[in-house]
């Protein structure tokens, strides 16, 4: 029997307590994926960094706080959904826009993320932050693993 499959839109999240595959296109973009260690669930946040050649790279106060927002609701939702998971875990997924200024502002939130889960005492495991082609993720909270591909 295969798994559901969930798709999570660009500045969204979801959220599973059942054996399902979250799916998203990362394009620009970084991908949160958290799950309990010994639950089956977990939850899929999906934030764009959209970088403007035009003007200066730069990070708003509010586009920070807009995600920082998204984040807190998903941990939220997360143990409202599995209110057994103490053991949550995070591997932070990100795809590099093709653009000289874009490493900065993905420092700068994946710095903010990186500070909130860790204060939100969700244990942080290795990154994964390419360029190139847009990246497919494949994120099995049960199973813990994430798998991308180009």
């Amino acid at each position: 029997m295969s798994s559901r499959e969930i798709h999570v839109a660009p500045d969204r999240f979801e959220v599973t307590a059942e054996d399902a595959i979250l799916v998203t296109e990362l394009r620009s973009a970084i991908a949160v994926c958290v799950y309990d260690a010994a639950e089956q669930a977990g939850a899929l946040l999906h934030l764009r960094c959209i970088i403007r050649s035009s003007k200066p790279a730069d990070v708003t106060d509010t586009t920070l706080a807009t995600e920082l927002l998204l984040l807190d609701r998903c941990l939220q939702a997360l143990r409202e959904a599995a209110p057994a998971a103490r053991r949550l875990q995070a591997r932070i997924v990100a795809h590099l826009a093709d653009s000289a200024q874009a490493r900065s502002v993905y420092e700068t939130v994946l710095g903010l993320v990186r500070h909130f889960l860790a204060d939100a005492g969700v244990q942080l495991l290795p990154e994964d932050v390419a360029a190139g082609a847009a990246r497919v993720l494949r994120f099995r909270p049960g199973m813990g693993w994430v798998h991308t591909r180009a």
